[in-house]
């Protein structure tokens, strides 16, 4: 085992950190960013491969599946971070975009010793959520070989889904498992093997490039706005005002009351106000237009 370990990209020792314990504060935070910089070229050399996962994702998602993210420690918990996002940030259904993590739910605070280490755990827990052909798993490891990853990936295969891996080092086992493998490889880490530093940052900055371009395909973004995010706190109410306010140029005022009238919709509130409709109205307009504003507004109302 760790002879296996030695060989892989996110076990190597760093030549550019090892007196990191002799330097100073400022020093330490300094070579620590440095390192960093490292990830967004490296996720930068995987852009196309990114690209051919959220085309087929979002072309599942279109037709009613959904996606599963499936890690271990602090993969799997990226995973879930990226997950729990999406229903308040895109109005999505919580079960639109499922993490799953080895030992359950209670391993995203705690670690559940061994849980990683099983195929069939990762097989049973998939087949649980009900998970087949109509879905699509991303199997998230720094490494490129957790068991209970590989356990899922082999059983999403089997049941004829598309499978893509997100690992941080080349050649993986992982690799052999997915039909597009996603590798941004940051080098060595700055402590040795503690893959939750640059690997855990190029795993977080491929899953927002994930769910976030799969989202804009959805029509869950207009320009660069969050329209069909959910007001279901202060915040994210005044954030809903706020963009039927820039989208229509209306007032706050009547920005609340439109979004009154629809159940604190924003979609709904701006094509409500943009074209002078009531809400039923500006729902069966957007419904008509596969929920995306940029054809609901169109002069011809097509969509």
């Amino acid at each position: 085992m760790a002879v296996e370990l030695r060989r892989i990209d996110t076990e190597q020792r760093n030549p550019r950190t090892m007196e990191i314990d002799t330097l100073s504060t400022l020093e330490m935070v300094r070579l620590i960013n440095q390192e960093d910089h490292l990830c967004a070229e490296a996720v930068k050399a995987v852009l196309p491969e990114i690209a051919k996962a959220v085309d087929i994702i979002y072309e599942k998602i279109r037709a009613g599946g959904r996606l599963f993210y499936c890690g271990a420690g602090t993969s799997g918990r990226l995973g879930v971070l990226d997950a729990a996002e999406c229903p308040p940030t895109y109005g999505v259904d919580p079960g639109l975009v499922v993490a799953l993590i080895a030992g359950g739910p209670s391993a995203f605070i705690k670690a559940v010793e061994g849980a990683e280490d099983s195929r069939e755990l990762g097989a049973q827990d998939l087949k649980e959520h009900g998970f087949s052909n109509k879905d699509a798993l991303v199997g998230i490891a720094a490494s490129g070989r957790t068991p209970y990853v590989i356990g899922a990936m082999d059983y999403a295969r089997e049941a004829g889904a598309p499978v893509f891996a997100l690992v941080c080092c080349r050649d993986s086992e992982m690799s052999r498992h997915a039909d597009i493998t996603m590798a941004p490889v940051p080098g060595p880490e700055v402590i040795t093997g503690s893959s939750r530093m640059k690997s855990g940052t190029c795993q977080k900055l491929v899953l927002n490039l994930i769910s976030t371009c799969v989202m804009i395909r959805l029509g869950k973004v207009y320009g660069n706005l969050m329209v069909d995010v959910k007001a279901s706190n202060e915040k994210l109410f005044h954030r809903a005002v706020s963009i039927v306010c820039t989208v229509t140029g209306e007032s706050e005022e009547t920005a609340k009351a439109a979004l009154e009238q629809c159940g604190y919709h924003c979609k709904t509130a701006i094509v409500m106000l943009l074209l002078g409709l009531d809400a039923e109205a500006a729902r069966e307009k957007l419904a008509a237009a596969d929920g995306r504003i940029a054809q609901a507004i169109r002069p011809s109302g097509g969509a």
